[in-house]
């Protein structure tokens, strides 16, 4: 039996929207089709944040429940209406990346799985240069939303004294995302020097509701994640639907609105209505592209403070390029591809130890999503800081010891290091 098609016709392009009925969202009951008409909805708003970008593809062929894997390539069959663009990244690789820039791209990409959409700090005319520079809010475990949005407040206190305009919305996800349109004059490598200058001068402002330190087993509050302006990283856009059981979508908000604002109340029904009757937040984004000249003038003076420390005394955060082993006493208790195992494994683990798990806080339980080759896997690691050493357990073998680069470079010892982060 043939499988049922609906094609759509989009400003004047053709767009076929294969198995519409296809449920990417078991819990709520949406539809391939249902994340189709809401693109086309918020179709203006959306493609703000995408148009003329390299975009690499994150796609949930399964749904929200199944694994999601990257592609970076432009598929064979991209038809002629969509550009593509080569982009080279830091590891080397290249790859012709989509350019989603009309309604009808949008609706084709969400026809292959893409709920959310991952553009680049770049124009596709200028590949070198970003002209955004990203903000993204991380909370560790344990931290409640209103820290999240005081925090924000702060990031955009810093902002607005450098000169820069903040365009603020949820991540869709546990976090909160702040963008800003930069002049097209500097190095991925500067503008990342600057986001790190404001994630420091935040953590500065508010030292028991932010951190700036790159390793995860150090972090307390809401971490100023500053990596994301890495020439190889891509965030969610703005009105992307996040792969959550409730379809919550990245949504821009008026600074009055962040105070009190949830993330649940912006859904894939809610946003739409939304968007009809205030429009867009986000809209003059474009307008008042600034310079980061007095970040890179903070990211000089915290050098020479770092020049200052005591002999033996790291600066922080620490280089994520780089790999150390953690002061802090780590252990490994999975490495998974998909993270139902490792969380399984940490089950296990907590069954083994019933007198040691009690003694853990909840950001000592580091979940990390790590990426692979084409999709991301699971790493669990547990921070036994608060565990007594002669209670300590010992790194044992893994009972889910998944490899993603298998057969493409010398086998792994047993478990790893289980003092380096990555």
């Amino acid at each position: 039996m043939a499988t049922r098609k609906e094609i759509l016709d989009i400003g004047g392009r053709e767009v076929t929207i294969t198995n519409p009925d296809k449920v990417y969202f078991p819990r709520s009951g949406h539809t391939k089709l249902d994340l189709v008409r809401y693109y086309l909805a918020v179709a203006d708003g959306a493609l703000v944040g995408v148009r003329d970008r390299p975009m690499a593809l994150k796609r949930y062929v399964d749904g929200v429940e199944g694994q999601a894997f990257y592609q970076k390539r432009a598929p064979g069959n991209t038809p002629e209406w969509i550009d593509t663009v080569e982009f080279r990244y830091p590891s080397g690789g290249v790859a012709h990346e989509l350019i989603v820039s009309h309604p009808a791209a949008l609706a084709w990409v969400a026809n292959l799985g893409c709920l959310d959409l991952h553009p680049h700090p770049v124009r596709a005319d200028d590949l070198g240069h970003p002209d955004e520079l990203r903000v993204d809010l991380d909370p560790i475990p344990g931290v409640p939303w209103s820290q999240v949005r005081q925090v924000a407040m702060v990031v955009r206190e810093v902002l607005d004294e450098v000169g820069l305009t903040g365009w603020p919305k949820t991540s869709g996800s546990r976090g909160f995302h702040v963008f800003c349109r930069i002049e097209r004059r500097w190095t991925f490598t500067q503008v990342r020097t600057a986001a790190l200058a404001l994630a420091r001068e935040v953590e500065r402002r508010a030292p028991d509701l932010a951190t700036s330190r790159w390793w995860k087993e150090e972090r307390q509050g809401v971490f100023v994640d500053y990596n994301q302006n890495a020439k190889d990283h891509t965030t969610a856009s703005a009105y992307s639907i996040r792969p959550t059981p409730d379809a919550r979508v990245s949504t821009p908000l008026l600074w009055d609105e962040v105070p009190d604002c949830v993330p649940e109340r912006y859904t894939i029904d809610t946003v739409p209505a939304r968007y009809a009757d205030v429009g867009d937040p986000g809209s003059g984004i474009d307008d008042r592209p600034g310079s980061i000249e007095p970040l890179l003038e903070m990211a000089k003076r915290d050098k020479r403070e770092d020049a200052r420390r005591p002999a033996g005394r790291p600066a922080d955060p620490l280089s994520p390029t780089g790999r150390r082993q953690s002061s802090m006493p780590l252990i490994i208790v999975a490495r998974a591809e998909h993270e139902a195992d490792a969380r399984t494994a940490l089950e296990h683990w907590k069954q083994r130890y019933p007198d040691v798990w009690p003694l853990l806080e909840p950001a000592d339980v580091l979940v990390d999503s790590m990426r692979g080759r084409s999709s991301t896997w699971t790493r669990i690691r547990l921070n036994l800081r608060h565990v007594p050493e002669e209670q300590r357990p010992p790194q044992e073998p893994l009972e889910v010891d998944f490899d993603p680069w298998a057969g493409l470079g010398p086998p792994r010892p047993p478990g790893g290091p289980p003092g380096l982060t990555s």
